[in-house]
């Protein structure tokens, strides 16, 4: 019995980390032929061939053209949710945030020139870049929940929403200190990505987060002498 489960486990994993190559693949030759050519010229069957898949394919993954140019991983707000419910309980509300984002973000020196031409293309395209607000605020919000319930508040699912609530109503039901460690959150990653972007030749993108966080758990103090331009 067993062995029966183990082999699931390996199958369900292999197949996850097979949608995962196809959605890494699909976004990254959207964002390619979007910079390239602007996204209003790239088409559902140019992105397609250019990953090697068919046209029907990419819908699977995405339900419209310009959602492979906004969610470079629509699965991202999901894994860190559910990186930060099952962190050890040990971990302060901080820390299980920080680890569920480093998870996340494992790979980025690997991929960083698509994120570099991603920021391009959403500057560019100003309803896209509406688009991509809205959906990180989206994932702000379910961050937010998902910090509560480690807190001990109401439940969180990593999934996503319950369908029944509106956002607004989801809004009120939460607490300041949640939504403000969620936005915080965000907003590391975004200035430890940009730093990172401007100063890889000298720096090590793990050792950008790590600072990062580290100023955020010492309550943000001024930095002096020789750590005041690191």
């Amino acid at each position: 019995m067993q062995n029966v489960v183990e082999k699931k486990a390996a199958g369900s994993g292999l197949r996850e980390r097979k949608k995962r190559a196809t959605r890494a693949a699909l976004t990254e030759a959207a964002v390619r032929l979007a910079a390239e050519h602007g996204a209003e010229h790239v088409t559902v069957e140019a992105i397609s061939e250019a990953a090697g898949v068919s046209p029907r394919t990419f819908f699977n993954y995405f339900d419209a053209r310009d959602d492979a140019f906004v969610m470079v991983d629509a699965e991202s707000g999901a894994r860190v949710r559910r990186g930060v419910l099952e962190a050890p309980a040990g971990l302060s509300p901080l820390e299980a945030l920080r680890e569920a984002m480093a998870a996340e973000l494992a790979e980025i020196e690997q991929r960083h020139e698509v994120w570099d031409l991603h920021a391009r293309v959403l500057s560019a395209s100003p309803h896209l870049l509406a688009r991509s607000l809205a959906a990180h605020l989206a994932d702000e919000l379910g961050l937010a929940e998902a910090l509560t319930e480690r807190l001990g508040g109401g439940p969180a699912t990593a999934a996503g929403p319950v369908p029944s609530a509106s956002e607004k109503e989801r809004r009120r039901a939460l607490d300041l200190y949640p939504r403000l460690l969620a936005a915080v959150g965000g907003t590391a990653v975004r200035v430890a990505v940009e730093h990172w972007c401007a100063q890889q030749d000298r720096l090590a993108f793990t050792d950008v987060f790590r600072q990062v966080f580290e100023h955020l758990a010492a309550g943000l103090p001024a930095p002096s002498g020789e750590n005041r331009r690191r």
